[in-house]
């Protein structure tokens, strides 16, 4: 599809004289979510009219990242912005739409060190915060600030925060084919915001709002923004605010793809309902059934996916403690 002269990228930049972090929040990466725009939007008014001043530090926030997704009102444009997040390779042209969005987009977060992506979801559910790979030296995403991000996610205030993807992403693959490990540009498909942002010395946390229609969705997106600035010393602190409470930490540790059309849930499920051992989940074209291998929980259902992609994510409880550096840190 072709861009439109009303495709344009509205970036808000904001630089306090006093040095400090860099933060840069991102709207709207798919279409269909408008609660990161709003919540932006209402962050950039209240800037502009001098009711809440930048200390320190450098701001940049573009409320609709994904102009084409979001006038065309679904989530993907023609893919999904969310995924292949790397600039395109010197000397070739970026193969599609979302490819000039991110060759845009990659230089911004070059220059900022803390990223927040404000989503939305389309099952019913509760707000929550997605965090990346413990600190490690592995080939798949090396990390080395995961307390930081772990900090960032717990001030956000949801009751939840979800841990790992791209290594779940990665066994996704190999599953999908045949139990081979996947190849680099295979991989490359699962990077997204967070990921590129890590890849560059910094670190992202992905803010669920809420599903996609809730109206309390922007209010979610505008409070976590506020709260990502006060935790970095940017804006100044509320002394109203109480200390965040401890959310429920939750693990990814499968995902399950939708093989057939025919493929159906045996009910309808909302991210997080819990689920037994041994309990159905869903049933196979074949009439197999699909159950839990063990106690945990559903995350992302989606009875609409295409046969061969995700189809929902289980996950079991964590151990870490976001409070806390992990061991050995």
């Amino acid at each position: 599809m072709s861009p439109q002269p009303t495709d344009t990228l509205r970036i808000h930049g904001y630089a306090a004289l006093q040095p400090g972090p860099r933060l840069m929040v991102l709207g709207g990466v798919h279409g269909d979510e408008t609660c990161g725009t709003a919540g932006i939007e209402r962050v950039v008014a209240e800037l502009d009219a001098g009711s809440l001043q930048l200390l320190c530090g450098q701001l940049t926030m573009v409320p609709v990242a994904n102009p084409l997704a979001r006038r065309l009102g679904r989530r993907e444009g023609e893919r999904n912005l969310n995924r292949l997040f790397r600039p395109s390779r010197p000397g070739l042209d970026p193969a599609d739409y979302e490819g000039r969005i991110t060759d845009l987009l990659c230089p911004l977060l070059d220059r900022h060190e803390v990223l927040l992506d404000l989503h939305s979801f389309q099952s019913a559910g509760e707000a929550f915060a997605m965090i990346g790979p413990r600190d490690n030296t592995g080939t798949l995403e090396p990390f080395a600030r995961a307390f930081e991000e772990g900090q960032l996610a717990l001030h956000l205030g949801t009751p939840r925060v979800v841990e790992g993807w791209l290594d779940i992403y990665a066994a996704g693959l190999a599953q999908r084919a045949g139990g081979q490990p996947a190849d680099e540009a295979a991989l490359a498909f699962g990077w997204g915001t967070n990921e590129y942002m890590r890849s560059r010395g910094g670190y992202g946390v992905t803010l669920e709002c809420g599903q996609h229609e809730d109206p309390a969705a922007p209010e979610v997106a505008h409070r976590a923004i506020l709260a990502a600035l006060r935790l970095l010393g940017m804006i100044a602190p509320d002394p109203q605010a109480a200390p965040p409470a401890a959310p429920s930490l939750l693990r990814l540790v499968s995902v399950t793809d939708r093989l057939d059309e025919e493929d159906q849930f045996v009910r309808e499920w909302a991210t997080f309902d819990p689920v037994a051992k041994g309990e159905p989940i869903g049933v196979r074209a074949d009439g197999s059934v699909v159950q839990a291998d063990r106690d945990g929980f559903i995350v992302f259902p989606n009875s609409a996916a295409l046969p061969g992609t995700e189809w929902f994510y289980f996950a079991v409880e964590s151990e870490r403690d976001l409070s806390r550096p992990l061991p050995g840190a």
